[in-house]
């Protein structure tokens, strides 16, 4: 029986709810799934007062996780966001997919965007920036 999307999403949910579970391997058909769970510290949010830090005012916002940037809801969507768009904290600027479930991902900063660095559709490694923004002071 093969596993189905949400099949995958519950396995993920039960590994991250898991205090004591840190590796986990299945085998199902032509499907084999590997889970380790990693020791490294989620990445916090860019606070007002880390913004304020950078010499020319730009603040990164940068991918929290590894997998395929998109900048769109869907192929041939509006952008979430493009350069002059003003942001907040909870804005969502765009889609990051990792083994077929869509993250979406906050900017973590108030401010305007000024550049988009990562190319749509385009696989971006963690910690990568993916866009600029000029952080209201």
């Amino acid at each position: 029986m093969p596993l189905t999307d949400n099949d995958v999403r519950e396995i993920l949910r039960l590994i991250d709810e898991s205090e004591d579970l840190q590796e986990l391997r299945i085998r199902t058909g032509e499907i084999s799934l590997y889970v380790l769970r990693s020791e490294a510290p989620a990445p916090e949010p860019v606070t007002e007062a880390e913004a304020a830090g950078p010499v020319d005012g730009l603040v990164t916002v940068t991918a929290p996780m590894l997998g395929t940037f998109y900048r769109a809801a869907a192929p041939g969507a509006t952008p979430f966001v493009d350069v002059g768009a003003r942001v907040e904290p909870d804005t969502v600027v765009c889609l990051i997919e990792v083994m077929k479930m869509m993250n979406s991902i906050p900017a973590g900063i108030s401010g305007t965007v000024v550049e988009v660095v990562a190319a749509n559709a385009e696989p971006v490694e963690y910690g990568a920036v993916l866009f600029k923004v000029r952080a209201d002071r």
